[in-house]
């Protein structure tokens, strides 16, 4: 798909829709969305997926993968996270899987989602800042690390590739 930055691995997007719970009928948001395959998974449960990307290609590619998914239930926006969630109102869950304007796009989050803010982090101070911001909002709930390492041959034999480790950091109000 060539996209910086995704898509993201099969394993973390596992652990992250675990932690978001999404149940039938619910409203999602993907922040950061890239090649879709997040808001894609998400679709298959919730009712509505809103999908936003300030990269324009990461926009068309997205369209193309949920149009090949059959994801009809998925509403996409091409721009700045802060300024598409300003026209969104509540929301069940929310995956951030980009982090610019975290700190912001967190604030705006924690006024709208009933449920669980999943954000995924590859950069330690992306890290920090999710939780420090969690924090300061009151709804910083857990953050996990998550190394996954997958199976290759070598010399004949067999051996584990490690894949770069992920920090999941899981938010949410009225959550335990």
């Amino acid at each position: 798909m060539g996209l910086k930055g995704g898509p993201t691995q099969d394993e973390v997007m596992a652990v992250s829709l675990a932690k978001l719970g999404i149940r039938p009928g619910d409203r999602m948001i993907d922040v950061g969305c890239g090649t879709g395959k997040v808001a894609i998974a998400a679709s298959r449960v919730a009712g509505r997926v809103y999908a936003i990307d300030k990269r324009p290609e990461a926009i068309a590619c997205a369209r193309a993968q949920a149009k090949d998914a059959g994801a009809g239930n998925i509403e996409f926006f091409e721009g700045d996270a802060v300024d598409v969630l300003a026209g969104i109102d509540r929301l069940d869950a929310a995956f951030v899987g980009g982090s610019r304007r975290l700190p912001e796009v967190l604030d705006l989050l924690a006024g709208k989602v009933q449920g669980r803010i999943v954000v995924n982090a590859v950069m330690v101070g992306t890290l920090y800042e999710a939780i420090a911001s969690m924090q300061r909002l009151g709804i910083f709930l857990e953050a996990v690390h998550l190394q996954v390492s997958r199976s290759a041959g070598i010399a004949g034999g067999v051996m584990f590739k490690p894949i770069n480790p992920v920090y999941i950091i899981v938010g949410g109000a009225g959550c335990s």
